[in-house]
C-alpha cells in the first residue's frame, strides 16, 4: 500500500509541476514581467538622431518581392543622403540580382556571390561594406511603415544601448492561420514591450533589427538564429537592447501550417543551439536578463515534454484513481477529470483542424489549439534534428 501511494504522490507531483511549468510559460512570465514593469518602470530617454543608416537588405531568391521591397525602401521617410540600401543575394540563382542593378541610380548597391553559405555568413560579408553608425538588418518579404527608421533608431540617442528592434505585424488575408499568427506576434510584442520598459528586450524581429556598427562581433561557427545570438551577446556586453513599436514591419505568413511548423522547426533547432552556447552567451553579470532570457526563450522549447508529461501522468493517476490504495478526494478526481477530458478535446480539436481546411467561426475556434499544437511539434522536430546533427545554416524559404 506504502509503495502504491509513494508511485501515486510521484504521479501527481509530476502532473502539478508540468502544469506548473506550462502555465508559467504562456502565462506567469508575461504577467510577472508586465507587473514588474509598472513597478518599476526604466523607459529611458531618446532625443531624436539622424545617424548615417545602412539599410541591409537580405534577398536570397526573392525575385517575387525584391521590386516592391526596393521601392518601399526609397519611399522611407529618412534623409536619403543619410541612408545606405544594400542588398545581399548570395546565391541567389533566379533574377533577383539583375533586378536590384535597375535600382542602382536610385543609389541601392547590390552585393553578389554566386555561393551560397547561409543568411549569416552573407550579414558578415555585407558589414564590410556598410558605412552606416546604425546597420537595419532587413528581409526581402517584409515592408516597413513610412517613419520605421526614424523610429527605430531614436534609442541610439543613448550610448548604452546597443540594438533595437521594431514590431511585427502579420497582414490578415482571411485565412485563420495568418489571424492566429497575429495574435502570437501582438502577445510577443506585449512581453517585449515591458521587458524593454524595464531595463533590455531578449528577442527580437529579424526583419527589423538594428544594431551599432561599431558594437557588431561577426559570431564564430554556424550560427542558426543569428538575430538572437547577436542580441545575447549584446547583452553579455553590458548594452540595452530597446523594443520600439512604433517601428513597423509587416509581413504575409506562411502559405500554409506545414510551412510555418518547418520555419518555426528550424528556429527550435537555432534556439537548442543557443542553450548549448549559454555558458559563454548569457550575461551572468546581470541575473534579472538570464531569468528573462530563461523564461521567455529557452523554455519554450521544452514546452512540448511539459504537455507530453502532463498528458501521460493524468492519464495514469485517472486510470488508477479506484484502486483501494489509492482513493483521491471527489473534488481532487473530478478535477482531474476535467482536466483529462480538457486535453482531449483540444487535440482532437487540433488534429481535426489540421485535417479539415474550415473556414468561418468554427475555423478561429480551432486554430488557436492547431496554433499550439504545431508550434510544439515544430519544437520536438527542433529537438530531434539538432540531437540528430541536422543544425545547417542555411535557410529553406517558406512560401507566402
Amino acid at each position: 500500500m506504502y509503495k502504491g501511494l509513494k508511485f501515486m504522490a510521484i504521479l501527481l507531483f509530476l502532473f502539478w509541476a508540468s502544469a506548473f511549468f506550462i502555465l508559467y510559460t504562456y502565462f506567469g512570465y508575461p504577467i510577472l514581467i508586465a507587473l514588474i514593469a509598472k513597478i518599476c518602470p526604466n523607459p529611458g530617454a531618446f532625443s531624436e538622431i539622424y545617424p548615417n543608416v545602412t539599410l541591409l537588405i537580405s534577398a536570397y531568391n526573392e525575385e517575387k518581392y525584391i521590386s516592391d521591397k526596393l521601392d518601399n525602401s526609397l519611399s522611407l521617410d529618412y534623409p536619403r543622403e543619410k541612408l545606405q540600401i544594400l542588398v545581399i543575394a548570395d546565391g541567389s540563382t533566379d533574377k533577383t540580382p539583375e533586378i536590384v542593378k535597375t535600382y542602382s541610380k536610385g543609389g541601392v548597391e547590390l552585393l553578389y556571390e554566386p555561393e551560397r553559405n547561409g543568411k549569416l555568413a552573407a550579414i558578415i560579408r555585407a558589414m564590410q561594406f556598410s558605412r552606416g553608425e546604425i546597420v537595419i538588418f532587413s528581409d526581402a518579404n517584409n515592408m516597413y511603415d513610412v517613419k520605421a527608421i526614424r523610429e527605430l533608431i531614436l534609442p541610439f540617442s543613448d550610448p548604452k544601448v546597443g540594438g533595437a528592434t521594431g514590431a511585427k505585424h502579420i497582414i490578415e488575408d482571411g485565412r485563420d492561420l495568418s489571424a492566429a499568427e497575429g495574435l502570437y506576434w501582438k502577445f510577443e510584442s506585449a512581453i517585449k514591450a515591458n521587458e524593454s520598459m524595464i531595463d533590455s528586450c531578449v528577442s527580437s524581429v529579424g526583419e527589423i533589427f538594428a544594431i551599432r556598427k561599431d558594437a557588431f562581433i561577426p559570431p564564430e561557427g554556424k550560427i542558426i538564429l543569428d538575430d538572437l545570438f547577436i542580441i545575447l551577446d549584446l547583452l553579455r556586453r553590458g548594452y540595452r537592447v530597446i523594443y520600439v513599436p512604433q517601428a513597423r514591419s509587416f509581413e504575409y505568413v506562411s502559405v500554409s501550417a506545414q510551412d510555418e511548423i518547418e520555419r518555426r522547426t528550424r528556429n527550435n533547432v537555432g534556439l537548442y543551439q543557443t542553450i548549448s552556447l549559454s555558458g559563454n552567451l548569457l550575461p551572468f553579470d546581470r541575473p534579472f536578463l538570464v531569468w528573462q532570457i530563461v523564461s521567455h526563450k529557452y523554455f519554450r522549447v521544452f514546452l512540448p515534454f511539459g504537455f507530453i508529461l502532463m498528458f501521460l501522468t493524468n492519464v495514469v493517476i485517472v486510470i488508477f484513481s479506484n484502486d483501494q490504495n489509492f482513493s483521491p478526494s471527489r473534488v481532487l478526481l473530478s478535477f482531474l477529470l476535467t482536466a483529462l477530458s480538457l486535453q482531449i478535446i483540444f487535440y482532437f480539436s487540433a488534429i481535426f483542424g489540421n485535417l479539415f481546411n474550415i473556414k468561418g467561426r468554427m475555423g478561429k475556434l480551432l486554430y488557436l489549439p492547431v496554433f499550439l499544437v504545431n508550434s510544439n511539434i515544430a519544437a520536438l522536430m527542433g529537438f530531434y534534428n539538432y540531437f540528430t546533427n541536422r543544425r545547417s545554416p542555411i535557410w529553406k524559404r517558406v512560401r507566402r
